[in-house]
């Protein structure tokens, strides 16, 4: 059983359901067709957006721990019936994201025979607008039915799924001058297809996948099966998001943006990529069977061991973690493995500053949790960390030097260094994978602070030069904050202005 040290809050946390326990051949099957139960009521529950502040590269490896912090960033799910009257099929599931252009998938579904699970299927849009695959979406959807009719005599019927991003998810489009909107405006309408947004790289597609599988569970199943405050149910929300995300992205990652989409900031060890393997695709013979036996960790040879520490990730008062948006992306699957290869083809010379650097990384998750429990920091405090910040950041040039990736290129470098120079800013870091698309920061608590950060920003362009491609980006100062908690059940009214 995976290690997990949690505070469990109630009224915070989400808890799936208790455990149901069905013979093997007592698989339900579904019902497709018929009234909808008028006592199905809407849900909604959003997701953290995540910040990699220390551990880029090293969360990968098993033997090291990154630090992550959840913030104030969600991705929202809201999930109703979906009436007659709307022109769908008997058997159709409708996802819209309303802030975007033409931004409707309609899917058909139906269960596999031989224990295959719930195959979802895209269906041809009623809109002129061809509308591209949604992967993510798809995969979330066909892995949350099959589990839920796995566990529970339920009748999939059609339903209508709102997805909603906060604001700071994308860089803003020109319509607005590129600048921020008031935080007031926690939705926006981007005016755009939803391929040419820009994302701003805050982990939308963990906190996706996390607030979709949850949304859709908390919908088919009875709500009389929710426990609030149950650990083992957000378990099992987490090792299904798991397993879906890996899916939809055809890789094993390490699993800490889903881990901080359930959990909030934590430091996080990653689970054995060997969980996953064996699982096979949907409609696969005994699909269903081996999704609900790793759901719900049945297998002994293949039990979850990631490690999640939530009271270890912590923030003084005085300081806040800030992002900013260079609007400029990075290639992070090809660092990845180029960092990887460096890293088995010189061992020797690796292992030293893989070593070192986690090292590193683990003073500052110490460093930053002991400062939250004392008040003021004094300016030797803040010198500390200002030390152990630019220690990881030397190490990280290193081995982005050593691998031929940029890491923290040099116009990054400039970028944080120019920061670090305004009063209040204590240091910053190019976060998880690094690249050209963001930094984070650590700044003290202050309204001028802030201000005074935002106007320099405002006027500050980065150049950059990537794969030969030489150029500026503007830069901009998000309006996120670290965010300590996780998965969170919303008020499906609170989004009635963007419901249909």
């Amino acid at each position: 059983m995976a290690t997990v040290l949690v505070r469990l809050a109630v009224g915070t946390l989400l808890g799936l359901l208790c455990r149901i326990k069905t013979k093997d051949n007592d698989h339900i099957q579904l019902i497709t067709r018929g009234a909808i139960s008028k006592g199905r009521s809407a849900v909604a529950l959003s997701a953290p957006g995540k910040v990699l502040l220390a551990g880029g590269y090293l969360v990968l490896d098993k033997e090291c721990t990154g630090l992550v912090f959840g913030l104030d960033a969600r991705i929202h799910v809201h999930v109703q019936p979906l009436t007659a009257s709307s022109g769908s099929s008997p058997s159709e599931i409708i996802v819209r994201s309303p802030q975007f252009r033409d931004a409707v998938w309609r899917y058909g579904y139906h269960e596999a025979d031989q224990l295959g699970g719930v195959q979802v299927t895209q269906l041809e849009s009623h809109s002129t607008v061809q509308q591209s695959q949604n992967g993510f979406v798809q995969t979330a959807l066909a892995y949350a039915l099959t589990y839920a009719s796995a566990i529970h005599l339920t009748v999939i019927e059609p339903a209508l799924i709102t997805v909603l991003a906060d604001t700071d998810y994308y860089s803003c489009p020109k319509s607005l001058g590129g600048k921020s909107p008031p935080r007031t405006d926690r939705f926006i309408n981007f005016n755009m297809p939803l391929n040419q947004a820009h994302k701003t790289g805050l982990g939308s597609s963990a906190a996706l996948v996390t607030a979709f599988v949850a949304a859709v569970i908390a919908h088919y199943i009875p709500s009389g099966t929710i426990d609030a405050s149950s650990e083992y149910g957000r378990l099992r929300v987490h090792n299904l998001a798991q397993a879906a995300h890996s899916a939809a992205q055809g890789k094993v990652g390490s699993g800490f943006d889903i881990a901080a989409a359930i959990y909030g900031s934590c430091v996080y060890r990653r689970f054995s990529p060997q969980i996953l393997q064996g699982l096979g695709e949907v409609g696969t013979m005994g699909f269903s069977t081996r999704l609900r036996s790793l759901i719900e960790d049945n297998d002994s040879t293949k039990q979850w061991d990631m490690e999640i520490k939530k009271a270890a990730a912590r923030i003084p008062e005085e300081l806040l973690l800030v992002m900013c948006d260079v609007d400029c992306g990075s290639e992070t699957v090809g660092m990845v493995k180029n960092v990887l290869a460096w890293k088995e083809q010189k061992p020797e010379e690796s292992v030293i500053l893989w070593t070192t650097l986690q090292q590193a990384n683990e003073d500052l998750a110490r460093q930053l949790r002991d400062l939250a429990s004392q008040s003021p920091l004094s300016s030797d405090d803040l010198d500390s960390l200002r030390s152990t910040i630019s220690t990881i950041r030397a190490l990280l040039r290193q081995i982005s030097e050593k691998a031929g990736v940029p890491i923290e290129p040099p116009v990054q470098t400039t970028l944080i260094d120019s920061c670090c120079e305004l009063p209040g800013v204590v240091g910053g870091v190019v976060p998880g994978a690094g690249g050209y698309d963001a930094v984070a920061l650590l700044v003290r608590n202050r309204k001028e602070v802030v201000d005074h950060l935002r106007e320099f920003l405002d006027s500050y362009y980065a150049g950059f030069e990537d794969r030969n491609n030489m150029g500026t980006s503007k830069v901009r100062l998000l309006g996120v904050k670290q965010e300590y908690q996780g998965l969170k059940i919303e008020d499906p009214s609170d989004y009635r202005q963007w419901l249909p």
